[in-house]
């Protein structure tokens, strides 16, 4: 439920040839071994660090304590090393197979959101790379099949079952990313029911306190589950005989 989620520029910097699994390690003649799934982890702590901007092949080489000769030669550049990193990010989505058994779909489909929302959080820096790229490494296809076979197996129909993929990856970015992209305040809601004239603005300053005390994980899963209510709704009625 990540792949497509959030994506302004469909298909930007997805190229296949760039989504290859990175190989443990890679040896050239004359050259030392690089491991290549080091490169890709301290890339991601790299950008957790300093931002997709802010990341450049030269930082990645200094504090791999090489040259940026040595990465291009494995790497095409920022652009496929970023793809490599989206997908690693995408792997720390654990959601045991074993622990849906048993489960209704919207249970199983609130586990795998709430896991996919906590690791955005991890990685706030990393949003950026999910609105401007789909996600067609090992681990995002994993998640999107993860995903899709489970509704497929609860009575949605592949195009339906499509539909609720992106609604639900797209609600649960679209929330981290309004709430935990970079420069984003952490701040709660401003409390504007002192401030306003209460015949003019009756309806806000009559919900206004009530804006206020709830966790944003609150916030989360309570429109989670408006969403969910209403995809099993869609789903009741399509395969309704009637």
């Amino acid at each position: 439920m990540s792949d497509d989620a959030g994506r302004s520029q469909p298909g930007a910097d997805a190229r296949p040839s760039a989504c290859r699994p990175a190989a443990p390690t890679v040896a050239r003649r004359g050259r030392p071994p690089v491991d290549l799934s080091r490169v890709v982890a301290e890339a991601l702590e790299l950008v957790d660090e300093v931002g997709v901007p802010a990341f450049t092949m030269r930082l990645l080489a200094d504090r791999l304590n090489s040259g940026t000769a040595t990465l291009y030669r494995h790497f095409a550049g920022k652009e496929e090393i970023m793809v490599h990193v989206l997908d690693l990010v995408l792997g720390e989505v654990e959601v045991a197979e074993a622990g849906l058994a048993g489960q209704s779909w919207q249970e199983a489909a609130t586990l795998a959101s709430a896991q996919f929302y906590l690791v955005l959080r991890r990685h706030p820096n990393v949003l950026p790379l999910l609105v401007s790229r789909i996600a067609v490494g090992p681990n995002g296809l994993a998640n999107r099949e993860r995903v899709l076979r489970l509704l497929l197996a609860h009575g949605f129909g592949p195009d339906l079952a499509a539909r609720a993929f992106l609604a639900i990856g797209h609600y649960v970015v679209g929330f981290a990313i309004q709430q935990h992209s970079p420069g984003v305040a952490d701040t709660e809601a401003e409390d504007l029911s002192g401030s306003l004239d209460a015949k003019t603005f009756a309806a806000v300053t009559t919900t206004a306190p009530f804006l206020h005390g709830r966790s944003l994980d609150e916030e989360f899963h309570f429109g989670l589950g408006l969403l969910l209510i209403g995809l099993d709704h869609v789903r009741s009625r399509s395969t309704d005989p009637a």
